[in-house]
């Protein structure tokens, strides 16, 4: 049987909404659209279709879709078909031309809401030719959650630059801002950004939960060794450690965690971030703005005149950088910065490609922490499964894992402290790759294998995050 997805569908909720879930459920079916002549139903199988077609007063025509995508609809159908509600009454509004348009504000909350409530990490509204679909990225995976008429487009595009102190008439070049929401007296910060496409915009919101930028270095995740080896080398007066990994491998809350582990009256603490995602009190927070040439090389070189203890640099991304972060760290400076770098050796690599001398990276270095985030197992869904006799789990899906089989992600790291032997064999260029080898140094792949075989994760996981 060939199955269909229901992304390409602009729905109409109110349908199923008005049947009910204990029908829909009994009969596994999941109606689409109503249409002129007949009605667009889709099912899991033929089984009940004498059942539908006593429900409605019309030709059905089926489509086929698999229990999952039928569970995925059934458990968000309540927010679906109030948001949806909100999108329909805001283009009817606007088709009126009337000025006051409150359901696009309010479609604007329950959309917030609904993505904390999936714990989405950001929220990716897209243009289409002929409709616009919104995401979340929920655990590190894009899931589409709507695809919705055009004509909301530039309603939303237009309410969501006002929210962020935008140019709402600007649409062909990019934007970028941020806002508050107060979503159950919690407060979250959203950063947005529009990016002009063939067909629209694509805007994309970053959730900012203002609670993770306090969160203790301690409560992240570390293991115990590794989690010593940063206390130990964030108390150094001067030198240079990097936080490394590809993008969302959670580097941003690792910094900040380690800003709030130093911060006190008695040291002057400046970071260059670009942007800036959560205010720290205490701290000296420089906005990069390359609009006006101030980026990473202008004010790294004026960062000095301002006595600081501890510099964080948000991302070393040239040489320039590079070369006035090292010079900061042999006159007396604690340097912590991000690299984007799979794993410590290649940052070591990465650096010399950055045309750093290795005599001065084996000087100033002091810790390389070289993490990802995986996905943890659903505990009320993972099945046992043997795979040549070891005992592991797989991810199945319920209703309390958004049918995804995982719920939130954990670090998984290596750590490479630059003792004496390390900073020799990098200021010789010796292949430090074998050598740590023959050490039985512990790979980022080795901690994630651990995961897996305390259940933790799957295979499937494990394989999807390998180096």
């Amino acid at each position: 049987m060939n199955k269909n997805n229901l992304d390409d569908y602009i729905i109409d909720f109110n349908l199923a909404y008005i049947q009910g879930t204990d029908i829909l459920k009994q009969y596994q079916f999941f109606p689409i659209k109503e249409y002129e002549i007949y009605i667009l139903v889709a099912i899991t199988s033929n089984r009940y279709k004498n059942n539908i077609e006593q429900i409605y007063n019309k030709p059905i025509k089926y489509i086929d879709i698999t229990q999952k995508i039928f569970d995925f609809e059934i458990t968000h159908l309540y927010n679906k078909y109030t948001i949806t509600q909100l999108c329909d009454k805001s283009i009817q509004i606007q088709q009126h031309n009337q000025n006051d348009n409150p359901f696009i504000s309010q479609f604007c909350i329950k959309l917030f809401e609904f993505a904390i409530f999936t714990k989405a990490s950001d929220i990716h509204i897209e243009t289409l030719k002929d409709s616009l679909i919104i995401r979340f990225r929920i655990d590190g995976i894009l899931i589409q959650f709507f695809n919705l008429p055009y004509n909301i487009y530039p309603i939303l595009s237009s309410i969501l630059k006002l929210l962020a102190s935008l140019d709402i008439s600007q649409k062909r070049l990019p934007q970028n801002g941020r806002f508050s929401q107060n979503i159950d007296d919690n407060i979250y910060d959203f950063r947005i950004s529009t990016l002009p496409t063939i067909n629209g915009e694509s805007i994309v919101l970053r959730v900012l939960d203002n609670k993770k930028a306090f969160l203790k270095l301690k409560d992240i995740g570390f293991s115990d060794d590794i989690y010593n080896s940063i206390l130990k080398n964030i108390t150094a007066t001067q030198g240079m450690i990097l936080i490394t990994g590809p993008t969302g491998s959670g580097k941003t809350t690792t910094l900040y965690s380690i800003l709030n582990q130093l911060n006190n009256k008695n040291l002057k603490i400046i970071s260059i971030e670009d942007p800036i995602e959560y205010n720290i009190d205490g701290i000296q927070q420089v906005n990069i703005n390359n609009d006006i040439g101030l980026d990473y090389e202008m004010v790294l070189k004026n960062l000095l005149r301002q006595d600081p203890d501890i510099m964080l640099i948000g991302e070393i991304r040239d040489s320039k950088t590079l070369q006035i972060a090292i010079q900061a760290s042999l006159t007396g400076h604690l340097v912590i910065a991000t690299l984007h770098t799979n794993n410590a050796i290649k940052t070591i690599n990465r650096l010399i490609d950055l045309k750093a001398e290795p005599f001065l990276i084996s000087s100033v270095l002091k810790l390389i922490v070289s993490q990802r985030l995986i996905r943890v197992l659903c505990n009320n869904c993972k099945k046992p499964i043997e795979i040549d006799g070891l005992k592991v789990y797989k991810a199945v899906g319920c209703k309390k894992c958004n049918l995804s089989g995982y719920t939130g992600r954990m670090i998984v790291t290596e750590s490479l402290e630059i003792d004496e032997d390390i900073s020799n064999i990098i200021n010789n260029n010796t292949n430090i790759q074998q050598i740590l080898h023959n050490q039985s140094y512990k790979t980022i792949n080795d901690n994630s294998y651990e995961k897996v075989l305390q259940g933790l994760t799957s295979l499937e996981e494990y394989y999807r995050h390998e180096i």
